[in-house]
């Protein structure tokens, strides 16, 4: 079948006011009442600036996930594609308002409309990118005309100091100092809250731009690689996951399981290398020369890794300028599965795109190490 896939809208939906630095804490609340001594050199590395959260100044909620998706979807609707012409709806994200039913399913009650095929995909940064490759997938096939790809992430409410306190006093008992292991509070201070929505259609539009998905490729490294980031579980003395459900109830609030956490030593020693010679291995596979890109869309969750990425790189004989390098991170935040498509429609609608500039996505993903790269070509009818 001589079919290809283009991407003909893209929107996105940020909560509410944007959150400064030193707005942060008095949002989330304060760990044993005090302020964290991580987050200036947390901050300092990840450079972000600005960050939006689903929460009011209270740390009440003001949006669920399915919510904050809803709105972004809704972004990509007009006269000429509205919800009664949707067949897929396809939705990733790392933080689920619940373990069940799954979050696509919760998005489509919050849109309505009528019966059509749904498919989540849960992990993390790279969900969003999973979720794009069923819809990519399904109309590439022709069992879809159109389909709703998704990414979005609600971390705000999984960062609110309440649900620390418990872990903190005991702690504090015994130590004399209360103060949360670093793997905590290193993600509690680059996480953001944010959907991101994209329409993949078999034509391009009529008038205007569009992306031709070229590919898109993901690879896992779990079967050679150890967890990094988790919640729900612990890791016991060995490094392996005890999950939330094979634990007693007493421990998940003593020792904040459900929070997410991140074993730093892991991310510093694998990261960037695993995913920069997977990029390599698919380049010399796909016979493209990186000298023809456009632009490189790196997923990054800390500004920290750019110099570390950008060295690997030149390492490996595959440098990419950083002229052509475009990221939002610092006013936008590290929204996880959102990021890719917030990076995107940006990009997008900035106007700065002209036919056959070719752009190249990266988003890694730390879970357990998974790596999603997506390619696609400017076209314009």
């Amino acid at each position: 079948m001589n079919r290809s896939v283009y991407i003909t809208r893209l929107a996105s939906f940020l909560p509410n006011e944007p959150i400064s630095n030193d707005q942060m804490e008095s949002i989330l609340g304060l760990i044993n009442g005090q302020p964290s001594k991580a987050k200036p050199l947390i901050l300092r590395n990840n450079q972000i600036k600005k960050r939006y959260y689903a929460l009011d100044k209270d740390g009440q909620t003001t949006h669920t996930n399915a919510e904050l998706t809803k709105v972004a979807i809704t972004k990509l609707f007009d006269s000429d594609f509205d919800l009664s012409k949707l067949e897929i709806l396809s939705c990733g994200t790392t933080t689920p308002d619940q373990l069940l039913p799954a979050h696509a399913a919760m998005v489509h009650g919050e849109l309505g409309g009528h019966a059509i095929e749904i498919n989540s995909t849960t992990g993390a940064c790279s969900a969003g990118i999973q979720a794009m490759k069923f819809g990519y997938l399904s109309v590439l096939s022709g069992q879809a005309e159109n389909a709703v790809c998704t990414g979005s992430d609600r971390f705000s409410k999984w960062m609110l100091a309440k649900f620390f306190k418990e872990e903190a006093a005991k702690v504090a008992k015994l130590e004399g100092d209360g103060i949360i292991a670093f793997e905590k509070d290193f993600l509690r201070f680059m996480l953001s809250d944010g959907a991101g929505a994209a329409l993949l259609q078999p034509t391009p539009n009529p008038n205007g731009l569009s992306l031709k998905i070229e590919w898109i490729e993901q690879r896992s490294f779990a079967h050679e690689l150890p967890t990094c980031m988790y919640a729900g579980s612990i890791k016991d003395s060995a490094g392996k996951l005890i999950g939330w459900s094979d634990m007693d109830q007493e421990q998940w609030s003593g020792q904040s399981v459900f929070a997410i956490k991140q074993d730093t030593k892991l991310l510093g020693d694998f990261i960037v290398k695993k995913g920069m010679e997977l990029l390599k291995n698919i380049l010399a596979v796909k016979k493209f020369d990186i000298e023809n890109i456009t632009y490189f869309l790196p997923h990054l969750s800390s500004q920290y890794f750019a110099s570390r990425i950008a060295n690997e790189l030149e390492l490996i004989g595959i440098g990419i300028p950083v002229s052509k390098w475009f990221t939002n991170l610092s006013w936008v935040g590290n929204v996880g599965a959102a990021s890719p498509y917030l990076m995107l429609e940006e990009l997008f609608n900035s106007g700065k795109l002209k036919k056959g500039d070719t752009l190249l996505m990266g988003v890694p993903e730390s879970a357990r190490f998974n790596y999603a790269y997506v390619m696609l070509t400017v076209v314009e009818s």
